[in-house]
């Protein structure tokens, strides 16, 4: 026949069952917070590449507007600073 400390657990064994739910509960948030963050990064480096095509697109526009407007480099206006 068992006795009656069979059924029922120590303070100790219920201290560390509640200490690792509780470890559980924290890994799991930890992973879902990681996951999420992976995925942000994910999205911030499309929409890096993204921007730097267009500013590479945007560039190379103005540098042809550039070209059609000043064939001549001396027609060219000098820098703002002069």
């Amino acid at each position: 026949m068992p006795s009656s400390n069979d059924s029922l657990p120590s303070p100790a064994a219920s201290a560390i069952e509640a200490r690792l739910a509780e470890l559980e509960t924290r890994v799991a948030f930890q992973e879902h917070a990681l996951s999420e963050m992976s995925d942000a990064l994910a999205e911030t480096r499309l929409e890096s590449t993204r921007n730097s095509e267009m500013l590479q697109r945007a560039l190379a526009d103005l540098k042809q507007v550039r070209t059609l407007l000043y064939a001549d480099p001396g027609d060219e206006p000098p820098p703002p600073h002069y």
